[in-house]
Order: structure tokens, then sequence, then C-alpha cells
């Protein structure tokens, strides 16, 4: 048993069924131990679709997704998808391949100081020193990415603890012993070291997951909270990714937050946690809808650029924040209540200590509300534009979708107008990069969607600029039989910052792309491609497109839109 079997048995020993990959010689030994022991090894274009999709494993089965990467650059191509897991508390496992311990500093093939690289994107970090250690440090690998708040971990592997003791000796020249004193001393001394390596390789016993603790609210704060709910005639309550870091309880919150009677606003991967149509669940005027709260309770939600740092809330609004994070607790505002913990047991404790108390004028307020965006949103898509009017396009996408769709978003001003018209229909069915407003999220994200729940409809949503960063992977989604969908909004543009560089800068270079033929693109992997340029092909080609994907085939629909003013001033700083 060598190194890579080693770590092969403890990722399996913590319950973990795929590993994404862009193979080096720095990490071939753990790919042949996964493969070997059963766990599908899914090999990318590029490592940083290889994080993505470890991120999106994470995010929906709640075990830390494991993404194995070749030294040097195979693990600098990953730094921007592990910021964007760090940001989006997306517990995962990144191992990178090392060079040999021995040959560390003495120029080396893609030989880099690697952990002083992961120092500020990763929550933990190790670099093994000897056999013994494999398991033992992934083990701690494994319980720091969901300790506290979760979030990626760094562990590094030096290439000559992954291979049999017996080519490693051999690499080490350790087969013959020269017969000069120098030759015999460096012989001894290149022995030792291997023989440290080695020394106890195969007593270390794999272990099953730790538990991780959580730190449960303190019954002052819930009481607080329910005195100040049971006073409110106005309260809110903003939901976040944060409040579904447990895949197993979603169903229990929605329950909670049904309970409650507070009207509430999703956002991240909190989208779809009470299905489509829920009576409590608002979409539009939110900015409107905290201006005449009196009560305003943040689940997981920080007050960052998404809330104008607070500024959305009135200062005489009363805040009750639960949050794991105490940095995310206090950012910008501090809170009234302030509740460091998890924001989803938070929810099921306040539900328990309060009494439903009747907030069916404040509700109703709400919902007309809503209902006037939802028909100037329709009335609004069935305006003409060149080609097919975005909104449109957005609301045959929605008629689509099943109730075992999820919806994938990587783009800037489709994907954010989609945001507001595409529905998720059940929990954990909306994945969108987070607070970092990654681009390129889209084949990674779909690629573990689609391997986590392969009886899901998954539906991946691109700006035409964001497509070009993981239009390559339709060869991965086409080698591992992976059927998924994906619908390019392409207005051949980064509209979203022209919009504004136009008006404020009147000059628009560096925004302008081309109606270029993905779908064609996408053929040349082996995927069914298909184009749209007229309003009355939408249905039908995404009927043939669902009925490709039932096939087994993955699809790309280029679908040329044109722009409106929906989304005017949107821009997030």
């Amino acid at each position: 048993m060598h190194g890579g079997d080693l770590v092969a048995q403890a990722l399996q020993a913590h319950g973990v069924r795929f590993v994404f990959t862009l193979t080096g010689g720095h990490i071939a030994p753990v790919l042949v131990g996964c493969h070997q022991r059963g766990i599908r090894v899914i090999d990318t274009r590029h490592e940083a679709t290889a994080v993505f999709a470890a991120d999106a494993v994470a995010r929906l089965t709640g075990i830390p997704g494991v993404a194995v990467v070749t030294a040097g650059p195979g693990v600098t191509n990953t730094i921007t998808a592990i910021k964007n897991a760090q940001m989006a508390q997306s517990p995962l496992v990144l191992i990178g391949g090392a060079t040999a311990t021995a040959l560390r500093g003495r120029g080396a093939l893609q030989d880099i100081d690697q952990m002083t690289l992961m120092k500020s994107l990763t929550k933990w970090r190790r670099s093994v020193r000897r056999v013994r250690d494999l398991i033992p440090t992934l083990e701690e690998a494994f319980f720091r990415a969901r300790d506290g708040v979760p979030g990626p971990v760094f562990v590094e592997l030096p290439i000559d603890l992954l291979y049999d003791e017996q080519v490693v000796r051999q690499w080490y020249g350790l087969k013959r012993i020269g017969r000069s004193p120098a030759q015999w001393a460096a012989w001894v001394s290149r022995s030792v070291w291997v023989h440290h390596l080695f020394a106890g390789a195969q007593q270390q016993a794999v272990v099953k997951p730790r538990p991780v603790p959580q730190r449960e609210p303190d019954q002052r704060d819930i009481h607080a909270a329910s005195l100040a709910l049971a006073t409110a005639e106005r309260p809110l309550l903003l939901a976040g990714s944060q409040a579904v870091l447990d895949p197993a309880s979603v169903d229990a919150l929605a329950r909670a937050i049904t309970a409650t009677g507070i009207p509430v606003y999703l956002s991240g991967m909190a989208r779809g946690l009470l299905g489509a149509n829920h009576p409590l669940q608002m979409r539009h005027r939110r900015r409107e809808a905290l201006r005449e709260a009196d009560l305003v309770i943040l689940a997981g939600v920080p007050c960052d650029f998404r809330l104008d740092y607070g500024n959305h809330i009135p200062r005489h609004t009363r805040i009750i924040a639960a949050n794991r994070s105490r940095t995310d607790l206090m950012l910008n505002r501090r809170p009234q209540i302030a509740v460091l913990g998890d924001p989803a047991h938070f929810i099921h404790r306040l539900s328990n200590a309060t009494s439903n108390h009747n907030l069916e004028r404040w509700q109703e307020t709400l919902r007309q509300r809503d209902a006037g965006r939802e028909a100037e949103i329709i009335r609004l898509s069935n305006q003409q534009t060149a080609y097919v009017n975005p909104l449109y396009l957005c609301r045959m996408i929605n008629d689509a979708l099943t109730d075992n769709s999820i919806i994938v978003a990587d783009g800037g001003d489709f994907v954010a107008t989609a945001s507001y018209i595409v529905r998720p229909r059940r929990p954990l069915s909306w994945l969108d990069p987070g607070p970092f407003g990654t681009l390129g999220v889209g084949a990674g994200f779909a690629l573990g969607a689609k391997l986590c729940r392969p009886d899901a409809d998954v539906w991946l949503l691109y700006g035409d600029g964001s497509v070009g960063y993981s239009i390559a992977e339709f060869d991965t989604f086409t080698r591992h039989n992976i059927p998924v969908i994906a619908v390019v909004g392409n207005d051949a543009g980064w509209t979203q910052i022209a919009r504004e560089q136009v008006e404020l800068l009147h000059d628009d270079v560096a925004t302008r792309l081309a109606h270029s033929d993905y779908d064609q693109v996408a053929a040349g992997f082996g995927a069914v491609g298909r184009r749209i340029d007229d309003p009355e092909l939408v249905e039908e080609t995404l009927q043939q497109a669902q009925q490709s994907v039932a096939r087994g085939k993955p699809v790309l629909v280029n679908v040329l839109i044109g722009t409106t003013d929906f989304r005017k001033g949107s821009l997030s700083m």
C-alpha cells in the first residue's frame, strides 16, 4: 500500500464519492488510489473548475468536496476558486502535489512556496512530512473545513510520500552504494532520510469523521428576540446561504420559518428554501420593505454591499442578527441582539419560543407590492427588443423548470435578470458564486450538482462573458456522460459594465464582444449545440434541449438577446 492508497482510504472514510482534478505527475498515485477504491475521479480542463465542482458538492451534501491538483501552476490555478469558496463559507479540501521533500528549494520542477500562497485563502493548511501523517492530517483537514465558519483547507503532499518505498529508494539512488567516502556518506544520508519518511507508515488507522460541535444560541438571546418579535408590527426576515449550511436540516428550517409568520427574503443558497410560491416569501422591492420594517432579522446575512453596508436598514430599526462569524455579525451595523452561532438553529429556537401573532396586514402589503412588480416584469418581457427579450427568455426558462431542477447562475446582467424571474422549486436548488461575485463558476457548479443529484435537471445560466471561462468543460460533460442544459444570454457584450460605463464615461472600450457561435463550440466538444435568434423559437428549442438531456447528451443553447433598462443603475461596488 503506497501513500496514494492511504489518501484514498482516508477520503473514502469521510464519505467522499467524487474527486475533481486536472492530472499531473505529482498526484498520480492519489488519483489511481481513488479510482481503485471506487471513488469517481472527474478530470476537468482547468483546476479552477475542479475546485468549483468540489464547492458545489460541499454546498449540496454538507460533506467537504475534494479537489486534487498538481504542484506549482496546478495549485496557483485554483486561487480564484479557493477565494470564492472562502468568501462563500464552503467547506472543501484542496489537495496539492509538491516536489520531493529532499528537493525543496533546489530548483525542482514546479517547486514553489505553496503554503505561503495559501495562507490568506484557507482557514487551515498543512504540508505533510511523513507517510504516517497522511491519514491524521486529512482527518484534521476534514474537521477544520467544517468547524466554526466553514471554508476551504489545503493539504500539501510531496511526491515522495505517495509512491511505494522501493520506488522512492530507487529515486534517491539507494540501490547502489558508491565506493568513495563521500559517496558512502551521501548514501547513508539519503537512506536515513527515506527511512524517516516511511517509518511507521503502515501503523496508522483510518478513523471515522470527527463530529463538529455546534455553538447553540444563548437562551437569553432567544428570549430577548422573542420579546422584540412579539411587539413588532412590521418584522422582516432575511435568510442567506449560511442558514442552509446543513443540507439535512433545510426542510425543518422551512417549517420553522413558516411557523414564525414573518415575511422573508431569501438570497444565495437559501433561494428555493420555501419552494416557488410560499405566501411568506417576497421577491421584489426589498429595499422599500426594509425602510418600512420596524424589526429586521438577519439570518446569516451580513451588512455588506448587498445591503449597502447596512444603509438599506434605517438607523431607528431594530436589528437581530445570527451568524457563525463574529466579523460578519458586527459588519458595518451593530445589531441590538447579536447571536453568535448557526442562524438555522437560531430560527428553530425562535420559532419554538414565539407565539404567532397577526401579521396579515403587513404580509398583504408586501404581497401586493410583489404582485405589482411581477405585472411590471411581464409587461417589460413582452416589449420588442433586438433578437429575444432577455426577460421573456427568463420567463420561458422558468416555465420549463420542473420540481427537480437545479439552477446554476454564472454571469452578470443576464443572470442577475434571471434572479428576479427564475424561481427554484425546492431547497438547495440554486447555486451562485456568493459575495465574491466570481465569473467562471458555472461548469464546475453544474458538474458537482449533476453528480450529487443525477436525477435532477441541471440548468446552467451563462452570460456570454462568463461562458468564455469554462466552455471547454463541455468536453468534460461529454467524456463523463454528465448531461446538463446551458443557456447563454448572448448580447455581444459585458453589458452590466457597459451600461454604467457608457453613461458615465461615454466610452464602451473593453465591453464589446461578438454574437459568437458558442453552440458550435459546444458541439465541437461532442455536446448538442442550438442557436436561437427569434423569440418564437424559444419554447420549442428549450423543449428539444430537455429531450437531448433525457437521452444523456449535454446541451448548450446560444440565445441572441437584446438589451433593456431593466437593471439600470444596479452596478455594485
